[in-house]
């Protein structure tokens, strides 16, 4: 993650914008952590996958009906003042309402036909009590969009911790004090919404304080042109991810399910560096293109986030992998010891998830192909993973697919954009250096992990995680300099940004 440029809007480091970003995420992390962590052990596996299967419908048709809107303001934000962006940030915060109202009196009303497609009749009951969330959260959205531009974005740090604290008492609270089912937590959901709500549209008006509202120009048609293929792809990515689900959930039952949900996820530390290098980076690219500046900029930039992202996270996954049963079975008990098989292979996507192609295929005013590309992954994963059903028969096979088709989507669009920008693509994946960097881990880890088993096997699992966590940082930190890994060159930058704030 993480990279440094000095001449776009404000003086702070696109380092120390990041990781405010990602303090964020590492807070959203731990209390959604800390949430699940409770639902599974106070519900029951059927009640507790029929609440997972509430989200991952939720989540799945999020994409369809914000319509791209919240990624616009990544994109015109930066082209238009402060005045204008004011106008910008109110017309589609209305039009996100309004989707948000659609989306609810949809789930209200199809709930019975997607309980019957996932076979659980219990699901169209939870369906309907949940109908309420999205009208009153995608109003919420676009808050990175927004502070990102304005290079604030602390104030996002601040949303994330607050916002997820509030949705962790009343979702949680209510199934540990009464002893609830699941209707419990989804009636936290919508007390916990409505707050948000009004926190929103308080920060939302943040950076726009003092400020006369003036016409942007920008016209809904314009925002269209932009958002729909944003729409088209996020259509198709959402195919392409709930294939896993829904083959699970028909095939294998809300058990098998609440195991798959527990262990195939990708390393949420991955996706908060990820996530806080596309934020932060989808308006500088704008800027950059939209001015006509020289495209070496790119790929300096890019270069620089691939090799600080690589640094961070490869040292995480490979310790996730060594440690995959330990740690689910700390986070979500005996019970769910058998999600492990599947977060082992869940891991293996994130040596590509460093790989975030989105802002520069974007900002490259390639959207279409975007669009495209997603709608052949979608299609190729569907198809194969039902030929893995027909032929493997197990849950664990659809996990194998998927890693091996993410693996791929991760590569291709990286090749179209090296042929777009005229470079080779080893300087967009420069793969000599990202395999220093994962032996640098994996032979640091392997020692840690031979000793551990040597001379505390019998120790329990969260001590034993814990005392190989520390031993495993130390060992990274003292060997770093064989590698030329430089960890401190990325700390740095922070320090200085909060000395500056004293």
């Amino acid at each position: 993650m993480l990279v440094e440029d000095q001449n776009f809007i404000g003086n702070n480091s696109n380092t120390s914008q990041a990781s405010w970003i990602g303090i964020g995420s590492l807070a959203t992390f731990g209390l959604s952590l800390i949430t699940v962590a409770v639902l599974s052990r106070y519900l029951n596996k059927e009640e507790y996958g029929t609440y997972r299967q509430i989200l991952f419908i939720y989540n799945t048709l999020l994409v369809i009906f914000t319509a791209g809107l919240p990624r616009v303001f990544n994109y015109y934000l930066p082209r238009f003042e402060l005045s204008e962006g004011k106008e910008i940030v109110l017309k589609i915060s209305k039009v996100l309402f309004l989707t948000g109202l659609l989306f609810s009196v949809f789930l209200f009303t199809t709930s019975g036909v997607i309980a019957n497609i996932l076979k659980n009749p219990e699901l169209s009951k939870g369906l309907k009590y949940f109908s309420p969330v999205p009208m009153l959260l995608l109003p919420t959205l676009g808050i990175e969009g927004i502070f990102s531009t304005y290079r604030r974005t602390i104030y996002i740090a601040i949303y994330n911790i607050l916002t997820r604290t509030i949705m962790l008492v009343f979702i949680v609270a209510p199934v540990v004090i009464f002893s609830g089912g699941y209707i419990f937590a989804v009636y936290g959901w919508i007390i916990s919404s409505f707050i948000i709500f009004i926190i929103a549209f308080y920060y939302k008006n943040i950076p726009f304080r003092g400020i006369l509202q003036k016409e942007s120009g920008l016209g809904f048609r314009e925002i269209l042109n932009y958002s729909l293929p944003l729409v088209s792809a996020s259509i198709a990515g959402m195919i392409y991810r709930g294939a896993n689900q829904f083959y699970i959930s028909r095939y294998f039952g809300p058990e098998v399910f609440a195991e798959f949900s527990n262990g195939f996820i990708e390393i949420p530390f991955v996706h908060m560096i990820t996530g806080a290098t596309s934020t932060v980076l989808m308006p500088v690219f704008s800027k950059i293109v939209y001015e006509k500046s020289d495209i070496s900029k790119i790929t300096e930039l890019w270069q620089s986030a691939l090799n600080k992202s690589a640094i961070l996270i490869y040292p995480i996954v490979i310790y996730f992998i060594f440690y995959s049963k330990e740690l689910v079975t700390i986070v979500f008990s005996e019970t769910y010891a058998n999600s492990a098989k599947y977060f082992s292979v869940a891991m293996i996507i994130n040596f590509f998830n460093i790989i975030v192609f989105a802002p520069l295929l974007l900002s490259l005013g390639k959207s279409k192909f975007y669009a495209r590309f997603h709608y052949g992954l979608a299609i190729i994963t569907w198809v194969v993973e039902y030929l893995a059903i027909i032929i493997f028969k197990t849950p664990i096979s659809i996990a194998i697919t998927f890693v091996v088709i993410a693996t791929c989507g991760s590569i291709i669009p990286l090749a179209y954009i090296a042929k777009c920008i005229k470079v080779s693509i080893i300087r967009l994946f420069p793969i000599v250096r990202l395999l220093v960097i994962a032996m640098h881990s994996f032979i640091a880890m392997f020692l840690v992990n031979f000793s551990m088993r040597r001379f505390l096997a019998g120790s329990s699992d969260l001590l034993f995680v814990t005392i190989a966590g520390l031993l495993y940082l130390g060992m990274l930190l003292i060997s770093a300099k064989w590698f030329k890994i430089k960890y401190w060159d990325i700390v740095r930058p922070l320090l200085k940004n909060n000395k500056s704030h004293k």
